[in-house]
């Protein structure tokens, strides 16, 4: 008999745990798991790529009155005589504007937001939240299972998360999946009585798919050198500071145009700075591309300019494509780039990025140290899915889960 497997997910718009959610999909093995995914929102641009096999959860409508302004929340809760969920909305609103980091406000809100939830009928043999915060919260609150698992996609520490909302539930939790060791190292320490409880599962990524879709045509029009960056404008990939490279290589004499795909929070303020640097030519934001595959393979060097990360599913794409790649020395940097093997760590500042790519740019023997060396990596990871399928049938650990 097959097993029941619910996976929760906010939503699937642009981001590496939507990426890598899809792609653990696509991998699944339909003749032994049953599969729902739950969606507070059945948006964004992963949507669409859900393989068939899985069945999609209805939306709960009252999480809507979450996400509109306030005051249209709570004259539609009124008129509904819904009035327990409009003094949540009133409670969530003030922590919304008061919260000023992002992930500690989602921690906070759930309290109320949780009203909007109603538990699921359904009985499960696993649950997984698929993202920290909210889905590993539904999946303790609102989800019957035999067993309950949370994933973390990100260092938990840079995160700036508050441990002691989260106890509560990682208690609760069978196990808690992370995407790397530096990341599986950091919630051991700060979550010692549940280290028995953490195990790492490396995000998929498949060669085959990614140098497929790679292929297709797009038109860049540009002589000189082409730069590519992916992630969300936000301030944990620090593009305001890949601005600040930009303009140095440009006042330095390189004809570089350099591309960023993703969108988030912080565009306004990206393009002010843009503005205020003259850059409209040279800094380009493209925002969501549904395949940045051609991006890349087209790009001559590859940039993370990140604060932190977990485990990017970006750089493991532009090592498949073979790309020089320069990357900022966040906390788990090493456990994807071996410094001057195959790629270029360098200081978390402009002036770092900007000295990595000259670099590159001027050094040919470097590039090609660099792509060679890439070339004979071994870089797919869809062996990873056997990590989850031990937790699913509490098998022993016969493969490495950490």
């Amino acid at each position: 008999m097959k097993k029941n497997i619910l996976f929760i997910m906010s939503n699937l718009n642009c981001g590496g745990a939507e990426k890598a959610l899809i792609s653990l999909l696509e991998t699944m093995n339909y003749k032994d798991y049953s599969v729902d995914l739950l969606l507070f929102k059945h948006e964004g641009i992963f949507y669409s790529k859900v393989p068939n096999q899985v069945n999609i959860i209805n939306e709960m409508p009252e999480y809507r009155y979450f996400e509109m302004p306030l005051k249209k929340a709570i004259k539609e809760c009124f008129k509904l005589g819904k009035y327990k969920l409009a003094f949540s909305r009133i409670k969530a609103g003030f922590i919304f504007k008061t919260e000023k980091n992002r992930v500690r406000c989602d921690q906070r809100v759930w309290k109320y937001l949780s009203n909007a939830f109603i538990p699921l009928n359904k009985q499960y043999d696993v649950a997984i939240g698929y993202l920290e915060n909210n889905p590993v919260y539904f999946c303790i609150d609102k989800v019957i299972a035999r067993k309950k698992i949370g994933f973390i996609h990100n260092d938990y520490d840079k995160l700036g998360m508050n441990p002691e909302i989260d106890k509560y539930y990682f208690e609760k939790l069978d196990n808690i999946v992370t995407v790397s060791t530096e990341c599986g190292n950091v919630l051991k320490k700060r979550f010692p009585m549940y280290k028995n409880k953490v195990k790492v599962m490396h995000n998929i990524v498949s060669p085959k798919m990614i140098n497929e879709m790679s292929n297709e045509e797009i038109e860049l029009n540009f002589k000189g050198i082409t730069l590519v960056s992916i992630g969300r404008l936000n301030n944990q990939k620090g593009f305001d500071m890949a601005i600040e490279a930009c303009k140095n290589l440009i006042e330095s004499g390189y004809k570089v145009k350099w591309y960023i795909i993703g969108e988030g929070e912080e565009r306004k303020k990206l393009e002010k700075l843009i503005e205020e640097h003259k850059l409209h030519d040279s800094f380009i934001l493209l925002g969501i591309k549904t395949n940045p595959y051609p991006y890349i393979r087209n790009a001559d060097i590859y940039i993370q300019p990140s604060r932190f990360e977990g485990k990017s599913i970006a750089i493991d794409e532009a090592k498949i494509l073979r790309k020089p790649i320069v990357v900022t020395n966040f906390s788990t940097v090493k456990d994807q780039i071996r410094n001057y093997e195959n790629g270029i760590i360098v200081k978390m500042e402009a002036i770092s990025i900007s000295d990595g790519i000259k670099k590159l740019i001027d050094d040919a023997n470097l590039r090609n140290k660099l792509i060679n060396n890439l070339s004979n990596e071994r870089l797919g990871t869809e062996s990873e899915i056997e990590k989850l399928y031990v937790m699913l049938e509490d098998r022993k650990e016969s493969v490495n889960v950490i």
